[in-house]
């Protein structure tokens, strides 16, 4: 069956992110072959309006194309019911956390759901569906906006930006403003929200001011993976503790309960570790003078 596109009541776009990529490839695959698979819609209000359930980016492409007519499958299912099959249908397409939140919201709002009801439906516990709630609820509504159109992730939105939101909301609004539509990726915003967690309050202010400049410093000196920074400094904490413990069991008396051969060999060993930690402190300097001077903690 054929309607057309003014006919479709759109409602429920803004529970969707768009993914710019994919809608272009879409577009071209519409104008080459046309519209195989139809949209999902239900009844609306009067004889010749549907609700959208399923195909925006069908119907967008549409658009774009200038078409006036769309292939559709009306479900003879409320809204309620439509919405909540649709999302169990799509298995092969997996929502993020802040989708399922915006459906959440509009099933628990709109048609007022309960907690327990909505976890049902989902086959999840209430606590999920809270969760869920909590990201849409904690995460202001223009940067909300921006995971819309596609301009910020998805997933860096519910790790990164809901977090910094809870901290401080005027300065995740500020970072938004400065990174959307700028290709960032997952990572990149991830290391942007780890600056502004950590620094002091000019490299916070750095952070919100020039993200990008930042991020490009960051690239340009080249810093040691995060995972190997972290080896490191185990690797250093882990030798202090040890110091820490012989020299305990030296102010407990072992040394001296030892026999003359076994000292010998104590000294012999304590000997060799303070040669390789004099090496090391010596390493780490000729790092430090290579590197640089070095700014306050968290100083890109």
């Amino acid at each position: 069956m054929n309607v057309e596109l003014h006919q479709l009541d759109l409602r429920y776009e803004r529970l969707r992110t768009r993914k710019p990529e994919t809608e272009r490839k879409l577009v071209a695959s519409l104008a080459e072959i046309g519209q195989q698979v139809p949209v999902v819609v239900v009844r609306g209000e009067g004889p010749e309006r549907f609700v959208l359930v399923d195909g925006y980016k069908r119907v967008r492409a549409l658009r774009r194309l200038g078409q006036d007519l769309v292939a559709i499958t009306c479900w003879d299912l409320s809204e309620a019911e439509a919405l909540v099959l649709d999302r169990l249908m799509r298995t092969g397409e997996g929502a993020t956390a802040l989708e399922q939140g915006w459906l959440l919201h509009e099933l628990a709002v709109r048609f007022e759901l309960a907690l327990e009801v909505l976890g049902r439906r989902f086959a999840r516990s209430a606590s999920w569906v809270s969760r869920r709630l909590a990201l849409v609820e904690e995460l202001p509504e223009t940067i909300q906006e921006h995971v819309r159109r596609g301009e910020l992730p998805a997933h860096a939105a519910m790790k990164h930006l809901v977090p910094l939101a809870r901290a401080n909301a005027e300065a995740c609004e500020r970072l938004v403003a400065a990174i959307a539509g700028q290709g960032l990726t997952n990572r990149q915003i991830g290391q942007l929200y780890a600056v502004w967690r950590d620094g002091l309050p000019a490299i916070r202010e750095r952070v919100l001011t020039a993200p990008l400049l930042l991020l490009k410093a960051r690239h340009a000196l080249g810093r040691v993976p995060e995972d190997e920074g972290r080896l490191l400094m185990d690797d250093l904490d882990l030798r202090a503790a040890v110091a820490r413990r012989a020299r305990r069991r030296l102010r407990q008396g072992a040394f001296r309960r030892l026999l003359p051969p076994e000292r010998r060999e104590v000294n012999r060993l304590g000997a060799a570790a303070g040669d390789e930690m004099a090496r090391l402190a010596e390493r780490l300097c000729e790092e430090e003078a290579d590197a640089g001077p070095s700014g306050p903690p968290g100083d890109p």
